[in-house]
């Protein structure tokens, strides 16, 4: 059985840089307590539950907007994910009095930026993503009127705009290829409709090294949570590819009737996916051999170090030895 790893791995840049505004958070004690996350930082439950460490409250309801998620809190600091929120939820955190960070990831931030731009020009939006998820929920909310989220081409129809003046932008951490798909319907039943493809450089680029590598292995394992979009459409394409995939929390839920000795398996990660959790599969399964049941075990396999960006989390946990 051999194994390959798939590049590039790791946290992409908004999520480090969301981590680190929490870790600092967490060692600043000139904020307001408690701090709470408004929803997961990012998708990842390592990371969470990492965070709650450093007593950082995650608030969490399925199905909960951002809005109903605020309900739940009157004081204390109030930090917004990676996913960017409506200015709508901004405004109600700071009536409310509650201290407000913003962790929205850059390229969220952009998208942020040319729908309420474009939108006072007098433009709509067809805004490509899934229902139900964080970043659609913050952008549509700049203007539910004049932001039309589709989910797929079936959607188009049951949407009613009122301008000739139409764009397309979407999430950002959808399939480049899924997305294409429902802008050319759109495109099809409006030809005036410009595309403003907005898939950040992280998602693209390793939803492009899977799709390459596909066909160099019969098994792709996808390390990162379920909640994490980019992370399942990293399995979608390479089943698309026409490699069987499989999604994985972490090393725990490797299953051995998954492989054969003559298999090539690749192994690849979410870009909120911890490295040091990818990297406990990928040294795993190096060592695994499916004849000796003493290289079988996962226990005591997964990573013990901190999750968190490790030069950001040694000097905030130095801070706070020193005081």
């Amino acid at each position: 059985m051999k194994v390959m790893k798939i590049t590039p791995q790791g946290y992409c840049h908004g999520v480090v840089h969301a981590i680190n505004i929490v870790t600092e958070s967490a060692f600043n004690n000139e904020l307001p307590r408690p701090i709470y996350i408004l929803g997961q930082i990012v998708h990842n439950r390592h990371i969470t539950n990492a965070l709650a460490e450093l007593g950082i409250e995650t608030l969490e309801a399925t199905n909960a907007t951002r809005l109903e998620l605020l309900e739940k809190i009157d004081h204390g600091t109030v930090i917004m994910t990676a996913h960017g929120v409506s200015p709508q939820v901004i405004q109600t955190a700071t009536d409310k009095g509650l201290h407000v960070i913003d962790a929205t990831c850059s390229d969220v931030t952009t998208t942020h930026k040319l729908l309420a731009e474009k939108i006072n020009e007098g433009y709509e939006f067809f805004y490509i993503g899934k229902k139900g998820h964080p970043e659609p929920e913050g952008a549509t909310g700049i203007h539910p009127q004049k932001i039309h989220l589709v989910e797929t081409a079936d959607d188009i129809a049951n949407i009613n705009v009122t301008s000739d003046k139409l764009l397309i932008t979407n999430q950002t951490t959808l399939s480049i290829w899924d997305v294409a798909k429902v802008a050319k319907a759109i495109q099809a039943a409006y030809p005036q409709a410009e595309f403003i493809k907005e898939i950040c450089n992280a998602t693209q680029v390793r939803q492009e090294a899977v799709a390459a590598q596909a066909q160099f292995t019969d098994l792709i394992l996808v390390v990162g949570d379920p909640k994490s979009n980019n992370t399942n459409r990293l399995a979608q394409i390479a089943e698309e590819s026409g490699t069987p995939a499989k999604r994985i929390a972490d090393v725990s839920e490797v299953d051995l009737d998954w492989f054969t000795e003559d298999m090539i398996i690749g192994v690849t990660s979410g870009a909120s996916t911890p490295t040091q959790v990818m990297m406990t599969v990928f040294r795993y399964l190096e060592q695994l051999d499916l004849n000796d049941e003493n290289t079988w075990s996962v226990e005591g396999t997964l990573p013990k170090e901190k999750l968190l960006p490790i030069r950001k989390y040694k000097d905030a946990q130095a801070k706070k030895d020193s005081q």
